[in-house]
């Protein structure tokens, strides 16, 4: 076994978050014997499927501020770097048929808290005419708070490609897309710049001892670090990592898949903000496809009404002709350690969800491209679906994790509040609620049961 090496902090995980812990201790915080410890690639599991997306929306002004706060240091970065994290800002638009969503508006109102009067705007026939459509992708000159599009000409002249059903769109403003490979790449050669060594090697053990002592299996053998602190940033291993210090965390994993192709017949128009279907739909199969498929234990369920949540974005720069499209209606928890269950069924199933919004993707339907990139990766989630981030039960020890769904969008501000709490530094009010000991705060946790689970 080679000479114990020795560090002041350890982040176990390489993934965005990882880096983004390891970056703001150095940076923000002037940590150097920093070590960063997977046993994969930097960026390579389930932050290399990420969909790259932000937006500061949430139904909880908390979880809006937090997400605010990790906007501006994306932005911060994006100025510093030339903006080498290809940062865009056209938003995210929400379609729903509905032609009076009163309870989506609402949501709106409670999630912008005391900005709502000064940042969401109503667009119906008398205002329409002062809309901004998102022409530009550019983030330091976009609109800031929502646009609620109830004109029905309005939505047509600005989002042609869409289903004339379409009554009403939320554009959230503050939202766009960012390279996350990117980011993380910046954040790992800043880190490294700064002390940071990133350490091949997949964790065997944690013991208490003077500190931490953590063994990693290596191709030649074992090695042995030491660590004051530890960071589990282990993404969907964060509860195998806990359970190494005798805790459990209230986490569990679940797989969802996505598909990019290149649109040969340019359906999606390449200005089109991230799109959400929000209404759940019932797939129109034939008779025959009906028939099939109820044979089928594994594709029966595709016959029943499925949930809301279609994402469609362009994928790369305006001249590119590559999209991509999602749908979390997975809600099985799988298990990381084993193989991936990729479902063969997925590609042809959200593509036909996603025409029922973008007709024009119905001529994909049964000849995708040959090169249509079928992917996913596991989104790791609390109930409720908030980060934890902060102090774990074991002195010494921290946990920023459990980013389902919004990983890239809060990766910058995880990294930053969890270098605030290993470093003793100050951190803000909201962060209590962020960390394991909110579920000893009965008030809070009603307050945030039942909310939207952050799928968007």
């Amino acid at each position: 076994m080679e000479q114990d090496l020795r560090f002041d902090v350890v982040v176990i995980g390489a993934g965005s978050v990882g880096l983004s812990v390891a970056y703001y201790l150095a940076e923000t915080h002037g940590f150097t014997r920093i070590g960063i410890v997977d046993a994969l690639n930097p960026m390579s599991l389930t932050s290399a499927q990420s969909g790259e997306n932000y937006r500061n929306w949430w139904p909880d002004p908390l979880m809006a501020t937090f997400t605010n706060h990790s906007i501006d240091l994306l932005e911060r970065i994006a100025r510093a770097t030339g903006d080498r994290i290809q940062m865009t800002r056209r938003g995210y638009a929400l379609v729903t048929r509905r032609a009076r969503p009163d309870d989506l508006i609402a949501e709106l109102y409670e999630g912008y808290g005391t900005r709502s009067e000064a940042v969401i705007r109503i667009r119906d026939r008398t205002t329409a005419g002062s809309y901004q459509p998102p022409a530009s992708a550019a983030w330091d000159t976009a609109p800031d708070g929502v646009d609620v599009l109830l004109d029905k000409d309005l939505i047509r002249r600005t989002f042609p490609t869409y289903a004339e059903d379409a009554a009403a769109v939320l554009h959230i403003r503050r939202a766009g897309s960012i390279s996350g490979q990117q980011l993380g790449q910046y954040m790992l050669e800043e880190a490294r710049a700064r002390g940071a060594r990133l350490l091949r090697g997949r964790l065997a053990g944690i013991a208490r001892d003077h500190g931490f002592r953590l063994d990693l299996a290596t191709d030649g053998g074992t090695r042995r670090i030491r660590a004051d602190q530890v960071v589990n940033a282990a993404g969907p291993f964060l509860g195998d990592v806990a359970a190494m210090l005798g805790e459990e965390l209230p986490v569990t994993s679940v797989y969802q898949q996505k598909i990019a192709f290149e649109d040969r017949e340019g359906i999606v128009s390449r200005t089109m903000p991230f799109t959400i279907d929000l209404d759940g739909q019932e797939i129109a199969w034939s008779e025959e496809e009906r028939t099939v498929l109820a044979e089928d234990p594994n594709a029966a369920r595709f016959l029943a009404p499925m949930q809301g949540g279609i994402h469609c974005r362009p994928d790369g720069a305006d001249n590119g002709r590559w999209i991509k499209l999602g749908w979390a209606y997975n809600h099985t928890a799988g298990d990381p350690r084993g193989p991936e269950p990729i479902d063969p069924h997925f590609p042809d199933i959200v593509l036909r969800g996603a025409s029922r919004l973008h007709p024009g993707l119905a001529a994909y339907i049964g000849r995708l491209p040959r090169n249509t990139h079928h992917y996913g990766g596991y989104y790791t989630m609390t109930e409720e679906n908030w980060p934890l981030i902060g102090p774990m039960a074991t002195s010494g020890a921290f946990v920023a994790g459990a980013l389902s769904g919004f990983g890239t969008m809060a990766a910058c501000a995880t990294g930053a509040l969890t270098a605030a709490w290993v470093a003793g530094a100050a951190v803000p009010a909201y962060a209590r609620a962020l960390t394991v000991a909110r579920y000893r705060d009965p008030e809070l946790m009603r307050r945030i049961a039942g909310q939207n689970k952050g799928h968007l």
